[in-house]
């Protein structure tokens, strides 16, 4: 296995730029991996795939406004910060641009990316480099880290070029603790609306959270995908989400799973539990899902299209077949399907 082997060619004008006037208008390819069919239908016709008593889990993570912007106290350089991860009051690891020019001990003077920089000092926001490791990460602390919900902006991935007029479209309708630097944007095209219909079908919602780091969209840049850093994401499972699970599991009932993230997450607890139930959990889910891996705990996958030589196309090819999910997104780019976060959707069933 290589990570050329999951490259594909995609044309640039299908990588969609803005998110769809309806959240259930999305078109959905429906890959049934006992039958090999597929079906193009619309995602809110994603409803009759459901039987009663069936679990449906979602990441219930918000993102966070964590693009910055400022400037290096004394020259007046250009800086831009994309926090990653919390570490403690005030205390982030985050992504520094140009992080060469900066050491140490350097300070970086905020501002908004609707207001002017606030010009009385004892108001001022300031990032201070307190260390530095590679490709640009940092340690970062602020005097003000309440300050930073009100003049950050939301990260949309550097594929999306476009401007966001309404940056709740970059956040699921059930997303409520905040933490993620992306969304986990298969759960996108859920509307309220859907949640009541599976709910009156007889279909269990269970939310789960992880908070979606940059390191799960960085690039494999080595031959063998075993030998990736293995990326690490903040996750909790309850003890009523996993009985909810668990009792689905037993009684046969069909556990479908709402993006790569969630998938992770329960995938990581069931293996490292001792009899592959869901428990109780809190820590960092480290799982890098690979084709031969051993599904415990998902039976149905929806996911949005992703990049090639990904880690979450490896994570889907896993899950069903590499080569049939590759034949698969050659024929959603011959038929014209938008691609990755704002774009359309796929169910593996």
């Amino acid at each position: 296995m290589k990570t050329a082997d999951f490259d594909y060619q995609l044309p640039k004008e299908q990588i969609a730029q803005v998110p769809l006037e309806e959240r259930d208008g999305s078109r959905l390819m429906v890959l049934n991996r006992q039958k090999g069919t597929v079906k193009h239908r619309i995602f809110r016709d994603i409803l009759e795939y459901f039987q009663k008593d069936d679990v449906i889990i979602f990441n219930s993570s918000r993102v966070i406004p964590a693009r910055l912007k400022g400037e290096k106290e004394g020259s007046g350089g250009k800086v831009e910060i994309l926090l990653l991860k919390h570490k403690s009051s005030g205390l982030w690891q985050a992504l520094v641009k140009p992080s060469k020019r900066l050491k140490e001990g350097h300070n970086i003077i905020l501002y908004g990316y609707e207001n002017s920089v606030v010009k009385d000092s004892t108001k001022q926001t300031i990032a201070q480099i307190i260390s530095k490791q590679e490709d640009g990460i940092c340690l970062v602390r602020f005097n003000d880290e309440s300050a930073l919900w009100q003049i950050g902006a939301m990260p949309l991935p550097p594929y999306i070029t476009a401007p966001l007029q309404n940056p709740e479209r970059y956040q699921t309708v059930y997303a409520k603790e905040e933490g993620s630097v992306a969304a986990p944007t298969a759960g996108l095209h859920f509307t309220e609306h859907m949640l009541e219909k599976l709910r009156h079908k007889g279909v269990q919602t269970v939310f789960i959270k992880l908070h979606i780091s940059l390191d799960t969209f960085r690039p494999v840049k080595v031959d063998d995908p075993t030998k990736h850093p293995i990326h690490q994401e903040y996750y909790e499972i309850s003890a009523e989400s996993a009985e909810v699970i668990n009792n689905a599991k037993e009684n046969g009932n069909s556990i479908f799973c709402v993006g790569t993230s969630a998938a992770r997450a329960v995938e990581q607890c069931a293996l490292l539990s001792p009899d592959g139930k869901l428990y109780k959990t809190t820590g960092q889910a480290s799982l890098l899902i690979l084709p031969g891996h051993k599904w415990l705990v998902v039976d149905k996958l929806i996911t949005n299209f992703h990049l090639p030589k990904s880690t979450l196309l490896m994570l889907v090819s896993s899950f069903y077949d590499r080569n049939k999910i590759l034949q698969a997104y050659k024929e959603a780019v011959r038929s014209g399907y938008r691609f990755f976060s704002f774009g359309d959707c796929m169910l593996l069933l």
